[in-house]
């Protein structure tokens, strides 16, 4: 402890616990894995619900459980701890760590292991909500078999769905820096939701994976443009491909639809830009308008058209899907090429710049003498000149491992 705490100050602070160590999350398919510390996973934030700093205070040794059956999310939440402030001795009050909980998660949870054993054992008659868009398997390892995982889109007028939902995106607090619950009841939400199928003596039972919600903005006079705005596949399943499996399937659901005209996403993580390039190159490399040929002679209107009408990507997207493609098809150890490449992607990068020069230029043309303005301009366009480099090296980077990840798939 810092020195200098008053032996007050020392107790207090022993009674401080992290929350994103104190929650303990699990999705639960069989009655031992609520002792199997293997299958206990952490949030990555908690502060939507305990405050920038992560903290719960009053506690020695806090746990928060919060165990999911594996498919229809029943829940059982409860607190445990070794001991607790008191108020009469300490003075100070505990945080009240339950209602912060029960202000995210819905009602009808259990709060005892054996009500929940036996909703666990009702799991065999849960099925996956909705329409079945895609099935596709990834060998396991570890099981020495392959897996089977089903795609489903589904809505809120699908029996149990909407209770379902409520318990499914309690997990966006915990995993999505700037989480929010959605307002289901505005129609024009799809969701997509992953589920693997596994085995339970005999039976076939489906465990619940990530999902997505999509909102379909409406574009005048009779367009949609949907928009994913949320998407979450559960920490035990990251890493296994099952985000651009299901990104694709979205694209895929909507490019049969005529009045889809594009697809964009809210305010996208970096991790959801790589997997975005990732999904959309591999949707577009067989592009007539993509062939090295035509990549080489730059970006076109006809790539627009080809993307947008095909596959539903927009202008922007498309861009960076020729920058990939085009990459690919570039011989980086020619200087010629490489030139060519780099001028082609900085054209691009200078845009902003460019536009940010000229709003400089006007102000500095009514508050100084002309030499002044020509010298800073100097010092901009060094800079400049840094960080575009900067950009492309890093945009280069990003670019060759969607690449590599294109020829493993």
């Amino acid at each position: 402890f810092p020195a200098g705490l008053t032996p007050m100050e020392k107790k207090l602070a022993e009674y401080k616990c992290n929350t994103n160590e104190a929650i303990q999350l699990k999705l639960v398919r069989f009655p031992e894995d609520l002792e199997d510390d293997n299958t206990t996973f952490n949030p990555e934030y908690s502060h939507q619900v305990f405050g920038d700093d992560e903290v719960a205070f009053g506690y020695k040794g806090l746990k928060i459980l919060l165990y999911y059956i594996a498919g229809n999310l029943s829940t059982l939440f409860r607190i445990e701890y070794t001991s607790k402030v008191n108020e009469k001795f300490d003075c100070v009050e505990a945080d009240d760590v339950e209602s912060k909980i029960r202000e995210i998660i819905p009602p009808g949870f259990c709060t005892n292991t054996d009500d929940f054993v036996s909703m666990l054992e009702k799991e065999v008659n849960f099925k996956p909500f909705g329409m079945l868009l895609h099935t596709y398997s990834v060998h396991n390892e570890e099981a020495g078999e392959d897996i089977t995982y089903q795609i489903y889109k589904a809505d809120m007028t699908c029996p149990g769905f909407r209770e379902y939902h409520e318990r499914l995106q309690t997990f966006l607090m915990w995993f999505i820096e700037t989480a929010s619950f959605i307002d289901v009841d505005d129609e024009r939400w799809n969701y997509f939701i992953v589920f693997e199928k596994y085995n339970k003596d005999g039976a076939t039972l489906f465990a619940t994976v990530g999902y997505m919600t999509v909102y379909n903005y409406y574009v005048y006079p009779d367009k949609t443009r949907p928009r994913v705005s949320q998407m979450l596949i559960l920490p035990p399943f990251q890493g296994e491909g099952h985000g651009a499996q299901l990104l694709e399937t979205v694209h895929r659901y909507y490019m049969s639809s005529p009045t889809v005209l594009d697809i964009t996403a809210e305010d996208p993580s970096e991790n959801y830009i790589k997997l975005r390039d990732f999904v959309l190159v591999k949707l577009c490399q067989d592009l007539v308008c993509f062939s090295p040929g035509k990549l080489m002679q730059g970006f076109s209107q006809e790539m627009v058209m080809e993307a947008q009408q095909k596959l539903k990507i927009n202008k922007q997207h498309t861009r960076r899907v020729y920058e990939i493609l085009r990459l690919r098809a570039t011989d980086m150890g020619d200087a010629e090429q490489s030139r060519s490449y780099r001028l082609d992607v900085k054209r691009r990068l200078i845009g902003p710049y460019k536009k940010k020069q000229r709003e400089l230029a006007k102000m500095r043309r009514c508050l100084r003498p002309e030499e002044l303005t020509n010298q800073l301009n100097q010092i901009d366009l060094n800079m400049q000149h840094e960080q575009l480099e900067e950009s492309f090296q890093q945009l280069v980077s990003d670019y060759r491992r969607v690449l590599e990840r294109l020829a493993q798939a």
